[in-house]
């Protein structure tokens, strides 16, 4: 066997075994300031009439950003934090309509993004790629019900239609897991990109990166590809999964900075780079995004084989 692809193999392993630990203690409600709760506030997208967010800062302590769609026949809401989040989601949402919860769209399986799932079924239809349900299946244990995998999938597009208002959901490609969606609110001009997307800091100041989860089908080496589509779509506003509100422009940033960091690794490779000295020789402090090594030795393994 392959040294490369056995030591990968050990890695993506590891990186599992890990993220099940991490997933375990994120399930965990946290202690936040007041401060901290008013910047998870709902409140309104500027200039988009009937579209809310409920911010999200990271997958720890925050969880994911949360559309809400408000049309005269019930909500669209696109992701639902943790699995305890659902009274919160319920009760921020009332405090902006009168209208129940219809449809919950996924943009991926993780815990942070899809983990109320289960309490939304009773009186709405959850609906997520078909990727979705099946990792979610597979990841079933402490941290993820089986119970909260989506009922209706879609492989390639699917649109939900309710009162004055359709939501288009697409799956365009391979990056953050093979699940991933965005989705795009076609009169509004927005789209909320899942973690295909991310920017700015953390709820503690750190700073996020991109996360290619590799036991859920994530790749790099479709990353560019997969957000060059997302590009192609009429938009200008953009609810990343976690960060703050944003324009088209951000997107074409990480993409490019996305592209730099899998060229320069590419480079080291074709050079004679190792392994064990990829992530010493790899310099991508310009791009700001901190990488464990761990993390950059596995995007080796995937443009080794």
């Amino acid at each position: 066997m392959n040294n490369n692809l056995l030591k990968g193999g050990i890695v993506t392993l590891l990186l599992l075994a890990l993220a099940t630990i991490g997933l375990t203690f994120a399930q965990q409600r946290p202690t936040l300031t007041p401060e901290q709760l008013e910047r998870l506030t709902i409140r309104p997208v500027p200039g988009k009439a009937g579209l809310y967010l409920m911010p999200g800062c990271d997958g720890n302590m925050s969880g994911g950003n949360i559309a809400i769609r408000v049309t005269e026949e019930g909500v669209i809401i696109v992701d639902n934090k943790y699995s305890y989040s659902y009274e919160n989601i319920t009760r921020q949402v009332a405090s902006v309509t009168d209208q129940p919860i219809r449809y919950v769209l996924n943009t991926h399986h993780h815990f942070d993004h899809a983990g109320s799932n289960a309490s939304f079924m009773p009186s709405a239809q959850v609906i997520g790629h078909e990727n979705v349900r099946i990792n979610m299946l597979r990841n079933s244990g402490p941290s993820a019900s089986p119970d909260g995998a989506p009922r209706i999938t879609f492989n390639d597009k699917t649109s939900v239609h309710l009162g004055d208002a359709e939501v288009q959901a697409f799956h365009l490609g391979c990056g953050h897991t093979n699940g991933d969606s965005v989705i795009l609110f076609p009169d509004l001009r927005t789209i909320h990109t899942g973690d295909l997307f991310i920017w700015g800091d953390r709820l503690d100041g750190t700073t996020m990166a991109p996360f290619i989860d590799y036991a859920n089908g994530g790749c790099a080496g479709d990353w560019v590809a997969t957000l060059d589509q997302i590009l192609a779509l009429d938009f200008d506003t953009v609810i990343p999964g976690h960060g703050p509100l944003l324009r088209k422009a951000e997107i074409r940033i990480f993409r490019d900075k996305f592209e730099q960091m899998v060229t320069r690794i590419r480079t080291l490779m074709n050079n004679g780079t190792s392994r064990n000295d990829i992530a010493a020789a790899l310099d991508i402090s310009d791009l700001n995004w901190p990488l464990a090594p761990d993390r950059v030795q596995a995007i080796y393994d995937e443009l080794s084989q």
